[in-house]
């Protein structure tokens, strides 16, 4: 027999083994079958079994959020999916929001009754099946052609809140509609009033029932990896570049683009102002620190989003979930903490539910799926975290959000 039947024989055969029901009794793994075959899309490693980085070609495929990264990936033209990417600097403020979490371990119980699991969150009021908010994510016609309206559908179906941005590529009438009811409004503040104050009147004329104000980009940022990817793109995108093409929540107003002289402007009075410009409950997002929390709560701020804007913000190397605890001393339960930044997994959700937050945004994973899948990738996405968020939550021996502690995590110092 020539040596290559002879090894092509011995990988079918081992091929036919790892899909046997009596493997377990062979004492053999399925990691270790594929691995010694020569099988492609996996490899062994120390400490487990390691998936390579095969695209999924449904969302159905997927196992975790992170699986869509890559799909996401290949359906994206570079200078678009670096913008979904981007950090600052060197992106150490990314890679951190993510350590971070492994910094939290949750505390497992035992024999609690978990018969009936309630995973809904409050938020001013309203009640929501699961505390995993879709944060704002601008322009997302660049990462799937119907943009934010396919999300929206998403989020209707699956009965999750959802923030738009400034700069969507979809007015908010439009996306209120496909979502069934009004969605919370991120603000891009324009150093000339007249213009922020004409934006927030439609926003509350659409129904919109909480202003969003992001505070965390005022100062600037340094996104060295959207900068590198466009220079080398040579694609033209007119959804998003077209001189002539002017966001539609925008409609000529000096907003996003404001000079960083313009924004140097921005203080505690101005939130004071926006307050007393509506009726619309008042976020502030990117509050990273418990000195601005305690400000926040004293200038009126009716809920506190802790963010580093997925860390594109600044450099600071902190983590939103290290941050959490220092903010939420600071608010005392006097208002909602949401956290986003780095959440990827139920379990991260779950920490921060303990550490203090009300509930958990979510950006890169739901456009990961939305890109890669449309409106099936993105209701995937938020299945997915759901179905993690329950699992831990019956490990934890938590049956409601309110059972979620302080105490049902610990620190790795601890």
């Amino acid at each position: 027999m020539p040596p290559h039947q002879s090894s092509t024989d011995r990988r079918r055969f081992l091929k036919l083994l790892a899909a046997s029901p009596l493997l377990p009794y062979a004492g053999l793994s399925p990691g270790w079958t594929a691995a010694i075959s020569g099988a492609p899309g996996n490899r062994f490693a120390r400490g487990g079994w390691i998936q390579n980085d095969d695209v999924i070609r449904s969302a159905e495929d997927a196992i975790n959020v992170m699986d869509f990264e890559p799909a996401a990936r290949k359906m994206l033209q570079s200078a678009h999916y670096a913008y979904l990417a981007t950090g600052v600097d060197d992106d150490a403020t990314i890679r951190r929001n993510r350590e971070g979490f492994s910094r939290f371990q949750f505390r497992a119980r035992r024999l609690v009754d978990f018969s009936t699991l309630d995973m809904s969150a409050r938020l001013f009021g309203v009640r929501w099946d699961t505390p995993i908010v879709l944060c704002p994510v601008g322009s997302q016609k660049a990462f799937y052609r119907d943009g934010e309206r396919t999300t929206a559908r998403a989020a209707r179906a699956k009965g999750h809140l959802m923030m738009l941005s400034t700069v969507s590529s979809t007015a908010v009438e439009a996306v209120n509609e496909a979502r069934g009811e009004p969605v919370w409004y991120q603000l891009y503040a324009s150093p000339d009033w007249t213009g922020t104050r004409t934006m927030i009147k439609r926003v509350e004329a659409a129904g919109c029932p909480a202003l969003v104000f992001t505070v965390d980009l005022l100062a600037g940022s340094n996104r060295e990896t959207l900068r590198r990817a466009e220079r080398d793109e040579t694609r033209f995108c007119d959804m998003c570049h077209d001189p002539p093409r002017v966001k539609p929540m925008l409609g000529g107003l000096p907003v996003a683009d404001s000079p960083l002289e313009a924004r140097a402007t921005f203080t505690w009075d101005y939130v004071k102002r926006l307050k007393d410009a509506t009726p619309m409950k008042l976020l502030l997002k990117g509050i990273v620190t418990g000195e601005d929390a305690e400000l926040a709560v004293e200038h009126g701020a009716d809920g506190i989003i802790v963010s580093n804007h997925g860390g594109r913000a600044e450099a600071s190397g902190r983590s939103t979930i290290e941050i959490l605890p220092e903010v939420a001393a600071a608010v005392d339960r006097r208002i909602p903490i949401i956290l986003d930044s780095g959440v990827r997994r139920g379990t991260d959700i779950f920490k921060a539910l303990a550490l203090g937050a009300s509930a958990v945004g979510i950006g890169r994973p739901y456009i990961w799926g939305l890109a890669a899948f449309g409106q099936a990738g993105v209701e995937t996405v938020l299945d997915i975290l759901r179905r993690e968020l329950e699992l831990v939550m019956r490990q934890a021996g938590t049956t409601s959000l309110d059972a979620i502690t302080p105490a049902s995590v610990v620190s790795r110092s601890q």
